[in-house]
């Protein structure tokens, strides 16, 4: 069927969290590991490898022991026990913050079209979402630690399609990890792989056409 003339080329947008809405200051985490001796960034790396991340992302284990997980990643890499507890820690705990330029333009996507939030994270999202002032961007929260799902699986993406009720073809999907964009390629949906929010004003400016 052709699309009507001025019509968007989606009905929903369905929007990754970190590193699109939210960004993390590592400052505190980066002068433990120097003082470690370890690369800023090692714990992280980590933190994330699919082995020790997946679980903690899927809702199969809590975060102290996602940290345990994390300490005996270090445990070779730095002297004692009780330094690698502290690194874990301290990437758990590490602050946040929105950027403003994103949240208000899906907070004006919003106004046209459902906003669906898509996120491989913890069980702490929700909270953190609140903690930023975001409970009430988006009509849904996926979150694949409470559905057990995590990206690029695509049934994390058809759960969210139809949590928006749009087809996937209809749904633009923004994130920052190409693998995921590559994923949500596949179902038919639109991609935006994210670096700025100037990306992210371009992909919706159909929607905001006269």
């Amino acid at each position: 069927m052709a699309e009507r003339p001025g019509r968007a080329p989606f009905d929903a947008v369905l929007c990754d969290v970190d590193n699109v809405i939210r960004s993390y200051d590592p400052s505190a985490l980066h002068a433990l590991e120097r003082a470690a001796g370890l690369a800023e960034g090692t714990t992280a790396k980590v933190a994330f490898v699919p082995e020790t991340a997946l679980p903690v992302l899927l809702g199969r284990v809590d975060l102290q022991e996602w940290v345990q997980a994390i300490a005996e990643g270090l445990s070779g890499l730095v002297p004692e026990e009780s330094t690698a507890w502290e690194l874990g820690t301290a990437l758990l705990e590490s602050p946040f913050s929105a950027d403003e330029t994103v949240v208000a333009l899906l907070r004006r996507a919003r106004t046209r079209v459902p906003l669906v939030l898509v996120s491989n994270a913890t069980v702490r999202l929700e909270d953190d979402l609140t903690a930023l002032g975001l409970a009430d961007l988006a009509d849904e929260v996926v979150n694949s630690a409470r559905v057990g799902l995590a990206k690029p699986d695509p049934r994390i993406y058809r759960l969210a399609a139809d949590l928006a009720g749009v087809r996937p073809e209809r749904c633009l999907f923004i994130d920052d990890t190409e693998e995921n964009t590559e994923a949500a390629t596949a179902l038919g949906m639109q991609p935006v792989h994210f670096r700025t929010a100037a990306d992210l004003e371009r992909a919706l400016e159909p929607l905001f056409a006269p």
